[in-house]
């Protein structure tokens, strides 16, 4: 079993309430789940208005396949345009 594990920094822009960022996340959020089969949410930074913090994770057989998908799950959230996408990490654990 290969378990992938990311998470996304984001900067929003012209964000000075909870529920402003709130509003923003949660479209990133719904856009990640409606292209692909992970589980996503916010993970960090709950009270600071102008960064979000969204983790996910995805289980699978393949490396490769788990890689490419943690790939692509970046690039839709930096093509979203709803935030400045400003840090990414993963990690890959074989189980």
């Amino acid at each position: 079993m290969v378990v992938g594990i990311g998470i996304i920094t984001f900067k929003l822009h012209d964000c000075r309430s909870l529920k402003s960022k709130r509003k923003i996340v949660k479209s990133i959020i719904s856009k990640i789940r409606n292209n692909f089969i992970v589980s996503v949410a916010e993970v960090g930074l709950n009270d600071i208005h102008q960064k979000a913090e969204i983790g996910f994770a995805i289980v699978g057989n393949n490396r490769g396949l788990i890689n490419s998908c943690i790939d692509k799950i970046f690039d839709l959230a930096d093509s979203i345009g709803l935030a400045e996408l400003i840090d990414t990490e993963m990690e890959i654990i074989n189980l």
